[in-house]
């Protein structure tokens, strides 16, 4: 069972398509990167797996089920916004009562755990929290919820260096210590690249690319030699951007066979690399008909 299928998913506000033609699988026990400029529709695609929205085309199901469509489904997804919200007036203890009473699969001896382990006093009042301890709180709550699915909008954005990496900490043990499914959306690909092991990017409201995250290193490169047009390259070789000077091209392409022609300098890119070529290209300089995965 994928833990998240979309199928031609689209959201429209008035005039404006926020999300349209989103096509993507998730299968369980990952933990995936989502990430694309903004107002590429990353909140909207979260918000209706949250069951938040309603889409205006396509399908979506998570967890088995329709987001939102009842105790039983919105049992299944945890969903931490952007900014972390918690209430400011109620204390912690507060927020993990009101927790237990609102999900069934409320673990509270794992929620009063974290809290105790992040120093935090049950007595204090969200208000008077750093925004990492926040962001704790915040985590704290949607990982005791014992969701299949723990989806999370920037949820370190606003995070100095220091409590972004005990945030990321945290969520990597909570996803080892007990098999969470993660879908994480963020401008920050380095954070990305040390949490997850699958990525989507997502421009101008459509999937750009999907997959394994070694995968997407490994099958990409950038190539530069004399200058030559892009259609005479092998019809293996997706050209995703071409730049072109009087005597020279560099091409960034995706592969999966070996680069035999001795004319191209072929060199790695990393992760952010990869990311940041199709964002910068929504469409591709030379589009593919052979997928590959």
């Amino acid at each position: 069972m994928t833990i998240l299928r979309a199928q031609g998913l689209g959201k429209k506000y008035k005039r404006k398509w926020a999300l349209t033609g989103c096509t993507l699988e998730i299968e369980p026990g990952h933990v995936t990167g989502l990430v694309g400029p903004n107002g590429a529709g990353k909140s909207t695609l979260l918000n209706i797996a949250s069951g938040m929205l309603e889409p205006t085309s396509g399908t979506i199901e998570v967890c088995g089920g329709v987001p939102g469509s009842g105790p039983e489904q919105l049992a299944k997804v945890g969903y931490v916004a952007q900014n972390t919200p918690v209430y400011g007036n109620l204390s912690i203890e507060d927020h993990l009562r009101l927790g237990a009473h609102l999900n069934p699969n409320w673990d509270a001896a794992l929620a009063a755990r974290r809290i105790e382990r992040l120093g935090l006093d049950p007595k204090q009042h969200a208000g008077k929290l750093s925004g990492g301890q926040r962001a704790q709180l915040a985590l704290t709550i949607g990982i005791a919820k014992r969701p299949e699915l723990l989806l999370l909008d920037e949820p370190v954005a606003a995070l100095d260096p220091l409590a972004r990496r005990e945030f990321l900490q945290d969520l990597m043990e909570a996803v080892a210590d007990h098999g969470l499914s993660v879908l994480m959306s963020s401008h920050l690909v380095s954070d990305l690249e040390r949490v997850c092991d699958q990525m989507i990017v997502l421009v101008a409201s459509q999937v750009r690319i999907s997959g394994d995250v070694e995968e997407l290193v490994a099958t990409h490169h950038r190539l530069t030699g004399p200058r030559r047009d892009v259609d005479t390259l092998p019809s293996n070789q997706q050209v995703i951007s071409a730049k072109h000077t009087d005597r020279q091209t560099t091409v960034l392409i995706r592969t999966e066979a070996p680069i035999l022609d001795p004319a191209w300098t072929v060199g790695q890119l990393t992760l952010e690399d990869v990311v940041l070529e199709y964002m910068s290209n929504p469409v591709a300089a030379r589009p593919t008909l052979e997928v590959l995965r």
